[in-house]
């Protein structure tokens, strides 16, 4: 399996996991997936695979309606249980760049910058202020009077994760410059579809795998 795969897998599913935590949730990485004990924040997943077909994954995660599943290598078929395609899309990779800074784009340092960073991004509360602490995340912003495009970048072993983007489809440069310079000479991971996967392609990003994301939909009420 190409390795950058792995490490763009791991450095999401650490990412999960440093979210989860900070809203009290308990969780373990096993051998071949990471996993959440309790339903987790919105756009989180209760699950991340590690290995391309886990055993018995539904039985160690809370499987019931709102559940998702990251299927990290597009292996897994749980329509059976009850479960949907979310959606699918590809990890990126690109190598380290030397270019300059991007004068545009600041780190996120205070807990009020946090809640118009998460207010612009659309996820309201779901990044708590002990992320700020962490010396291996940063919240990236551009601002023009308010804030209008946002990255989060995390680092992870060899490589600095790419994550949450938003308002630069177009901008993805300057965004990659940005994060070089906060986690400088480290390969970038991540995952995209859609119109970001084009414009990630463009900014130099390579696609190196599929996953998918399964949920299984809350029930109906009659």
């Amino acid at each position: 399996m190409d390795p950058r795969v792995r490490e763009a897998v791991r450095n999401n599913a650490e990412w999960c996991d440093l979210v989860c935590r900070a809203h009290g949730i308990d969780t373990r990485f096993d051998p071949d997936a990471w996993i959440a004990e309790t339903r987790t924040p919105i756009f989180y997943p209760d699950a991340v695979t590690l290995a391309p077909t886990p055993d018995d994954l539904l039985q160690r995660i809370d499987a019931g309606p709102g559940c998702s599943v990251k299927d990290s290598f597009a292996a897994l078929d749980l329509s059976g249980y009850g479960f949907e395609v979310l959606f699918e899309a590809e990890w990126v990779h690109r190598p380290p760049t030397t270019a300059g800074k991007s004068p545009e784009w600041t780190v996120v340092t205070t807990e009020e910058q946090l809640r118009q960073w998460g207010k612009a991004h659309g996820g309201g509360d779901v990044f708590r202020p002990e992320l700020l602490h962490d010396p291996d995340v940063a919240f990236l912003a551009r601002t023009e009077d308010e804030i209008v495009a946002g990255v989060i970048a995390n680092r992870s072993g060899p490589v600095v994760g790419i994550s949450n983007t938003f308002g630069f489809d177009d901008g993805w440069e300057t965004a990659v410059r940005a994060v070089s310079v906060r986690f400088p000479g480290l390969p970038m991971v991540g995952y995209e579809h859609g119109p970001g996967l084009a414009a990630a392609k463009a900014a130099g990003f390579v696609g190196v795998g599929p996953l998918r994301v399964w949920l299984r939909p809350q029930e109906r009420r009659e």
